[in-house]
């Protein structure tokens, strides 16, 4: 009986150890699977993800706040087409005066910040308070100018939501 005993404790404790083994080769997996292009953003604007904190907290650059919330914002509602995603990207480089390259980085940086928040709208919200804790009020004239050059005329009702959403980030009226 012990001797029995002791081959399924050593088949438990191989199992467990397997088990373990394929855990850790997932994740290993889905680090190599992040896009070369996030990597080398976050990099790029000394993102740093902290354990056990959002990475929205720990956002420090005001272009790449300013960026993510515009990138949310035009997730509103319906998702962005190619020329809509082109249309950011011109005007994030006008806007915020940065170039091409720059302005890739920190849509596709600020797209996966957002994408961190679970939906578009909690992703504005956040990065919106965020901005607006570090940076204060300066920075709204450049982050509204850039929404509205990005999403145009056509405005659908959660982009008005979104945009209450910055006005109330900000303590606007």
């Amino acid at each position: 009986m012990p001797f029995i005993l002791g081959i399924l404790a050593l088949a438990a404790g191989v199992y467990i150890w397997i088990i373990r083994a394929r855990n850790a080769a997932v994740i290993a997996k889905e680090v190599a699977n992040v896009p070369k292009d996030l990597m080398l953003a976050a990099r790029r604007f000394g993102f740093k993800r902290r354990a056990n904190r959002h990475p929205v907290d720990d956002v420090e650059d005001r272009n790449l706040a300013i960026a993510a919330i515009a990138s949310g914002f035009m997730e509103l509602g319906t998702m962005p087409t190619q020329e809509d995603r082109q249309r950011l990207m011109v005007q994030t480089q006008s806007v915020l005066n940065v170039s091409k390259p720059e302005a890739e980085e920190l849509i596709v940086l600020g797209h996966w910040l957002v994408s961190q928040c679970g939906t578009p709208a909690s992703g504005v919200d956040r990065i919106a308070r965020r901005l607006n804790k570090f940076a204060g009020a300066d920075p709204v004239a450049d982050l509204l100018t850039l929404v509205k050059k990005s999403v145009g005329e056509d405005w659908n009702p959660d982009q008005l939501d979104g945009l209450n959403t910055i006005k109330r980030a900000f303590h606007l009226s």
